[in-house]
């Protein structure tokens, strides 16, 4: 197994994060992520902080291990979920969309780990400065909101830069994205596409489904006019996405073109009107299974990979 110094910091025994994403990661998928080893993540998205609580608190019933909660810093309910998240003495939180400098005193003074997403060098550094963790460094192959650097180049550069642990995010479902990303100098890796395609994903079939079939071009980027680009399925919606990026339309136009869509296509099932928001790993994905065999799977296939490498 691959030596890492996140183990001890998250209290975990494989350096493996689920993706915190809103609406697909639920208390059901974080709890068996963090019961087979990795450390499970809910994704609060825009969620507010009573139903993130109970989420919380349904997560706690179905693990005793840590897990955490993902935090979108642009969410109207951020400071109030910053509250729960005090309230619940949540072990890990990562963040995205946004600077937590504010919160990290009060969280870290609870015992908190505090691990936020970064997608430059210059990002990383700064918040290094703020007294963060770790940090999630995550290229434009992930699925979601991306940057404009991938993760080959990100991961090493901002390894280089920093002095906290670096968790490698984008682009990785098996074990020689794992290998490859600690080539680099991660210290561990974030997955999510392959955790949507799990047993105990509370996503809708559909969404699964797209997964499972999708190939290495099933995805575009959208948003890149209004300034929030977005990785997600070339759909009826990703098309739509297109034509307000073709004529450079304002950011409130894309605003209201995707109010809802995230939960249209992942808690309802509407994969051509809803955002199916997948990486470009999911060409790699062929079945569901549930996220103890994946995570067995990929920790149980790390010696194979390294054996191969010296064969070369």
């Amino acid at each position: 197994m691959l030596k890492s110094r996140l183990l001890e910091l998250l209290r975990i025994e494989y350096p493996i994060l689920q993706g915190g994403m809103a609406w697909v990661a639920t208390a059901e998928l974080a709890a068996a992520v963090s019961n087979a080893g990795g450390l499970g993540l809910i994704g609060a998205g825009h969620m507010p902080p009573e139903p993130l609580r109970a989420e919380i608190r349904k997560a706690k019933e179905l693990t005793a291990k840590p897990f955490g909660v993902n935090i979108m810093l642009m969410s109207p309910f951020v400071r109030e979920v910053m509250q729960v998240m005090l309230d619940e003495k949540i072990p890990v939180i990562t963040t995205g969309a946004g600077n937590p400098a504010e919160y990290i005193a009060a969280l870290k003074e609870n015992g908190t780990r505090v691990i936020p997403v970064v997608a430059s060098v210059a990002l990383a550094r700064r918040l290094e400065r703020t007294g963060v963790d770790a940090v999630i460094a995550e290229g434009m192959e992930s699925g979601g909101h991306v940057g404009e650097v991938t993760t080959m180049t990100l991961v090493p550069q901002v390894a280089d830069a920093v002095k906290l642990p670096v968790i490698a995010a984008g682009g990785i479902a098996d074990a020689r994205g794992v290998v490859a990303a600690f080539a680099l100098g991660a210290a561990g890796v974030q997955i999510g596409t392959r955790f949507v395609a799990s047993q105990e994903c509370t996503a809708h079939h559909d969404y699964k489904e797209v997964v499972v079939k999708a190939k290495e071009r099933s995805t575009v980027i959208t948003g890149l006019a209004g300034g929030h680009p977005v990785r997600v399925l070339d759909n009826k919606l990703a098309k739509e996405f297109a034509a307000l990026d073709r004529r450079g339309a304002p950011p409130e136009e894309f605003d209201r073109l995707g109010a809802g869509t995230l939960k249209a296509a992942a808690v309802d099932g509407d994969i051509e009107n809803g955002s199916v928001m997948i990486g470009q790993i999911a060409g790699m994905i062929t079945e569901i299974k549930p996220a103890a065999a994946i995570i067995a799977e990929i920790i149980g296939d790390i010696p194979r990979v390294l054996a191969g490498l010296e064969r070369r």
